[in-house]
Order: C-alpha cells, then structure tokens, then sequence
C-alpha cells in the first residue's frame, strides 16, 4: 500500500514539475513577445517622426461659432425676421512641420445643415502653408483670407461688437473674403507690418448690379481669366492700430462683360483703445470702370461706420454704431444709400466667450428698412 501510495505521488509531483516547467517558458515566451511589440511601437514612432521631418511637429486645433435670434421688423418691402439661426461653425486645425514652415485650414458649416434643399453650407475659407524667410517676411500659399478691414482676419465672435458683423464690412468689403494665390506678409522693427498677394478675383456681373458681395468665388473653379493684387499696410503701437489696403482688378466680370473693365479698392482703418474708451472707424470704396457698371451707378461703391465703445467692468463692453453704405453710389438718382444705428452690449463670461444684445435702426433712401432687436452668443477656443 505504501509502495503504491509512493508511486502515486511521485507521479503527481512528476507532473507538477512539467506543469511548472510549462509555465515558465510559457512566461518567458510572453516576456519576450512583449519586448518585441515594445521594439516595434518603438520603431513605428521613429518612423512616424522620421516622416514628419522634425520632432518639433505639433498639431493645434481652434474654432468658433455663434448663434443668432433676430427679431426684426420690415416696412416699405422689407421683409419681417422673426429667426434663431446657429450662423457658424467653424474648425481651424493646423500643423507646424517645424519652427519655419506651418499649415493653417479652416472648415466651417453655415446655418447648421448643408446639402440639397438646405439652407446651410460647408466652406473651406482657409488652407494654406506659411514658410518663415526671414524674421520680416514670410511666404503665404494656397487659400486664404485677404488682408483688408477690421473683421476679414479676424473674425472670431468674441472679437467684434454687435450680434451680426457690420454692415459695410459685409457688404463693401466684403467679409469674409477669401481668395487663392501666393505672397509675403511680416512685421518690421517700429510697429509696422505689411501683406502683398496675388491671388484669384472676383466675378460680377450685370445681374447682381456689379455688386462686389455677389461676386465672391470662394475658390470654387474659380474663373481666373483676371487675377487681382492685394498690398495692405499698417502700424500698431500705444493702444492704436492704424491701416490699409488697397486692391487692384483688371476686369471685375471676369471677360464675361465687355461693357466693365478694371476696378480699385481701397479702405482705410482704426482701432484704438485708451483704457475702457474704445473706437473702431473704417472707409472703403470700390472704382469700377466700364459704361456698364456707371449706367448702374456701381461704378462707386462706398460706405464707412464709426463705432465707439465703453468697457464698464472687465465683463461688460457698451457700444454704439453708425454706419452708411451704398452699392450705387455713382449717382444721385438711384435711392441706394443706407444707414444704420446699432446700440447694444456684449457680456464676456469669459474673454473667449460672449453673449450679446443690441437694437438697430436703419434709414434707406428705398424707404426698405428693417428695425428691432438682435440677441446671440458666440465662442472662440
């Protein structure tokens, strides 16, 4: 019995000690795998490094949006605007290859849907590389917004007074304005900084009045018979930043047209700032020649705006706006100028946060007016 008793165990420790033995190369065979993934992650990451041609490659990513609710009123044939509308949203995402050269995109949905029977759009307004030169002058490429005004850079809602952008700056300018091409932007010793591109153009046309807003391309297969040029210049320093720009077309209609040619566009502007008294003034004026824009009277398209503001704590900015604008400027009989008050305020919850209300009156020599009452709220990050 005992004999048996000792064979029995001996088997069973027999194979405790195979089970052991298994168990331990076993072991060590995880070990090693795990080590050779680590190699390869390891290798992957050098290669993805290797690809990107610097190890100071860094993605960033920005956006903004805005919502709106207009409560409007429309006499001699305007329309009435009873409306709550997500107005933008936008994503900006960009890649620094490394410390000279960086991509920059912009993405951005409009109204909220876009597609067939939708009243909303999706819209690239940004995609371009910069390349570092020199410390004053860096080479801009691909699509981008032109460098004119108060808003066209920079837009973001946490940055601008008043729920809708002003009206000259969306109708004259006109904001936002992007185009493809090629040029150099930098900033000098002493405040100064300049932008010079050559880039696509607009295309309007008798059927819009030759207004300058319908004539925005986006860079869609954009007609390109006729490049424009674009050369701005400004100072900034004490509180002030002062600027132009001025803009350059040898035919507006894109050789759709023979009876327009060449146009001009020029604005001028400030933004200056002296503890809470704020004050933002901008002109611009279109020269468009050809018999006819001038039997349109477009052959002048102007407008200006003058909008002092108040910051009564750091939460809380007061502003008022006035603003005139015309289309068809060029002569007297057309009953097409405009003009607006605006009288709101802007509550910062955050500096990249805002909530907005204001009230607008307009003046239009149509006797077309809308006047009420806007409410919004915006975000940058």
């Amino acid at each position: 019995m005992i004999n048996r008793n000792t064979t029995i165990i001996r088997a069973m420790l027999a194979m405790l000690g195979s089970l052991l033995m298994a168990w331990s190369v076993s072991a060590e065979t995880v070990d090693e795998r795990l080590n050779r993934i680590d190699e390869e992650l390891e290798e992957m990451r050098e290669s993805t490094d290797a690809g990107r041609g610097d190890e100071t490659a860094t993605v960033s990513l920005h956006g903004y949006g805005e919502l709106h609710y207009n409560n409007l009123d429309g006499s001699g044939g305007a329309d009435s605007k009873r409306e709550l509308d997500f107005h933008r949203f936008v994503l900006y995402v960009g890649y620094d290859y490394n410390e000279r050269i960086r991509f920059v995109s912009e993405l951005e949905l409009e109204h909220s849907l876009s597609g067939e029977g939708k009243s909303g759009e999706v819209e690239l307004e940004q995609a371009f590389i910069d390349i570092d030169l020199a410390d004053s002058a860096t080479l801009r490429a691909g699509l981008f917004l032109l460098p004119v005004g108060l808003l066209n850079s920079l837009h973001e809602p946490p940055h601008f007074n008043g729920v809708e952008r002003n009206s000259v700056e969306n109708n004259i300018i006109p904001t936002t304005w992007w185009e493809g091409g090629v040029g150099l932007h930098g900033a000098c010793e002493g405040g100064w900084n300049y932008a010079a591109y050559v880039h696509s153009g607009l295309s309007t046309s008798s059927n819009s009045s030759y207004a300058v807003r319908s004539g925005r391309q986006k860079v869609s297969k954009a007609n390109a018979d006729s490049v424009a040029a674009t050369l701005a210049l400004g100072w900034q320093g004490r509180g002030v930043a002062v600027g132009g720009a001025l803009q350059y077309q040898d035919d507006l209609t894109q050789g759709s047209d023979a009876s327009a040619g060449q146009a001009w566009m020029g604005e001028v502007h400030l933004d200056a700032s002296r503890g809470p008294v704020q004050l933002r003034v901008l002109y611009a004026a279109w020269q468009l020649d050809g018999d006819g824009p001038e039997a349109m009277d477009a052959d002048r398209q102007a407008g200006w705006y003058v909008e002092p503001a108040y910051q009564v704590c750091d939460a809380v900015t007061l502003f008022a706006r006035y603003s005139e604008w015309d289309n068809q400027a060029g002569g007297s009989a057309s009953m097409s100028e405009k003009a607006q008050w605006t009288l709101g305020l802007n509550w910062y919850p955050h500096e990249q946060v805002v909530f907005k209300a204001d009230a607008q009156w307009q003046d239009h020599e149509s006797g077309k007016e809308q006047d009420g009452f806007n409410l919004g709220m915006g975000y940058a990050f």
